[in-house]
């Protein structure tokens, strides 16, 4: 497609030699995202009609694959980025549509709260009317990008009607937002993953998105999928790079008193064939999930919850793997493996987590609701 050449040159010219930088400092990667911005690529799934591409979710898998076997920091911006288009998409939300496909607005999900931690689907946050406007007040924990974006798909409990939760579009500059402090974590150490408080910020009744009482079910039906399969496209793309430089690293690397290199030693290339075998493994499940939601498959609903969850566990193997074939030169920052380690310890606490997903998904194969209803 047309934005493949665009996307290649800037994970070449820009997200590649800064991910390093990016990583230490726990810098947010302005640079590549306004050059993906002014791309189009943070555009690729806004409806043609709204100025965008009209790409699917294959396609923003694509993007974002490739963006992580650079950098998983930039590669979680832009995830959270299409996940909240989706909600957009599904809302009919113009306005924002043309912002974003004129590369002046980024948006993300602000689900996760304080009081109810990895449960998204149970948001304590509060909407009240006053007056003609909405009155919100939440702690948000984890929000991807928070002090970098235009907007936030933000949840709370719904204003009147009855239902778990409601969705609103609020935009960064509202008063009453308060971003905290920078994210210094683990790993994806530059993707600006912040609390957001709101305390009585006002919003316009117009900002709802969807019906009052009914952001559960948008949620699921128009986000989630688009969540779970990004990350897992994320996983696979850090997969792949973990054992691209592993297999480089074993193919330089000598043993001088044996002249032979690492590579030619069976135990690691045992342990290489397991990397790429899982690693592929993967990408297939990514690849027959997008294929059962294009078909309509009554596959599909259980290969989405499945996807994210396997995904998880595959990076997380695959980057173990990894650290133990290049022994200590892993350890070393200029190798890149021990990035991607630390990289892939974040999805599975990612809502929904992994012991989520695996209830989900047991939950469904035995005819059961996905959530329990009131008590």
């Amino acid at each position: 497609m047309a934005h493949q050449d665009s996307l290649a040159q800037i994970i070449r010219e820009i997200v590649a030699p800064q991910a390093t930088d990016v990583d230490r400092s726990g810098a947010f990667p302005a640079k590549a995202v306004e050059a993906l911005s002014d791309a189009g690529l943070l555009a690729l799934t806004v409806p043609v009609e709204h100025g965008g591409a009209g790409g699917g979710m294959r396609d923003a898998a694509d993007v974002v694959r490739q963006l992580s076997t650079a950098c998983g920091s930039t590669a979680m911006v832009v995830m959270m980025h299409y996940s909240a288009v989706a909600a957009l998409v599904a809302t009919g939300r113009a306005d924002v549509l043309g912002e974003i496909a004129a590369g002046r607005h980024l948006t993300t999900l602000a689900f996760s709260e304080a009081g109810s931690r990895s449960h998204f689907w149970a948001p304590v946050g509060t909407a009240t009317a006053d007056g003609t406007d909405v009155r919100l007040d939440a702690r948000k924990s984890w929000v991807t990008s928070a002090s970098h974006v235009d907007s936030y798909v933000w949840s709370s409990r719904p204003l009147d009607e009855p239902g778990p939760m409601s969705l609103w579009l609020v935009r960064a500059d509202t008063p009453g937002l308060t971003v905290g402090p920078e994210f210094d974590g683990l790993g994806l150490r530059g993707n600006d993953s912040r609390p957001v408080t709101a305390d009585g910020v006002r919003v316009p009744r117009t900002a709802l998105l969807g019906g009052d009482g009914t952001g559960l079910d948008l949620a699921l039906s128009a986000v989630l999928p688009w969540f779970l399969l990004l990350n897992a496209s994320a996983s696979v793309g850090l997969m792949r790079a973990v054992t691209d430089e592993a297999t480089a690293h074993l193919g330089r690397t000598r043993l001088q008193h044996l002249d032979r290199s690492l590579a030619q030693q069976p135990e690691a290339r045992a342990t290489l064939a397991r990397m790429r075998i899982e690693t592929d493994r993967t990408g297939a499940l990514v690849d027959a999930t997008l294929t059962a939601l294009e078909q309509g498959s009554a596959s599909a609903q259980l290969l989405v919850l499945e996807v994210k969850a396997a995904a998880d566990g595959a990076a997380a193997e695959v980057a173990d793997l990894a650290m133990t074939v290049c022994g200590g030169a892993a350890f070393r920052r200029e190798l890149g493996i021990e990035r991607r380690f630390r990289d892939s310890r974040a999805a599975r606490v990612m809502a929904p987590t992994t012991p989520a997903l695996l209830d989900f998904v047991g939950r469904a194969l035995c005819g059961l609701p996905l959530l329990d209803g009131p008590a």
